[in-house]
């Protein structure tokens, strides 16, 4: 029975797997994003994860700890200085892994993992000063210096359909996104 032993073996020695996790974490810390194969990226996940929750405790203590694990002390620094306004308040799953394909050759299956960033809410300005806006609006209008535009109208959709397509589209829109960035990360010099 193999209980209590969690973790992935993947084929090497336990020496050989920490020296390679580590050379991986650090890279993904330093670039932001990596490509490598999907067991892998998900064996990076536990360590990415254990790093930016004692980035967030941010003691001295802590920084030893990553010290220990992240080899490279400019790495650590940049991980401990920005770690609580980009994570502090998520309480988990701080990395995204999407599926890129198969690699050639002997087609593993590879994906990217990626350190997830919070988007920050725009606030809403409300217009206190709507009449003589819209008055300055048809002045300049009149005068030609302006263009009038009027919004389009958008197509009304039955609720059904919304629903059902609602989870495919925020996962076209990440596929979407991520194939914009699959360039920049097969560009990358980390990954020649």
């Amino acid at each position: 029975m193999r209980h209590r032993k969690a973790g992935l073996k993947l084929n090497r020695t336990s020496s050989h797997r920490d020296a390679m996790f580590r050379n991986m974490v650090t890279s993904l810390f330093k670039y932001e994003r990596i490509r490598t194969t999907d067991t892998k990226a998900k064996g990076l996940r536990r360590w990415a994860d254990h790093l930016i929750t004692l980035a967030k405790r941010g003691d001295l203590h802590a920084r030893r700890q990553a010290l220990s694990i992240i080899r490279e002390k400019d790495v650590v620094y940049k991980l401990f200085s920005e770690a609580n306004e980009r994570f502090g308040t998520m309480s988990g799953g701080y990395t995204r892994i999407v599926k890129l394909g198969r690699r050639p050759g002997d087609a593993a299956p590879v994906s990217m993992i990626e350190l997830v960033t919070t988007e920050k809410k725009k606030s809403k300005k409300k217009k206190t000063k709507g009449k003589k806006s819209a008055a300055v609006e048809k002045k300049q209008v009149a005068e030609g210096s302006v263009e009038k535009v009027e919004p389009e109208k958008k197509e009304e959709k039955p609720a059904k359909q919304e629903k059902d397509t609602g989870k495919k589209s925020d996962k076209m829109e990440l596929a979407a996104e991520s194939k914009e960035t699959i360039g920049e990360v097969i560009s990358s010099p980390f990954l020649r």
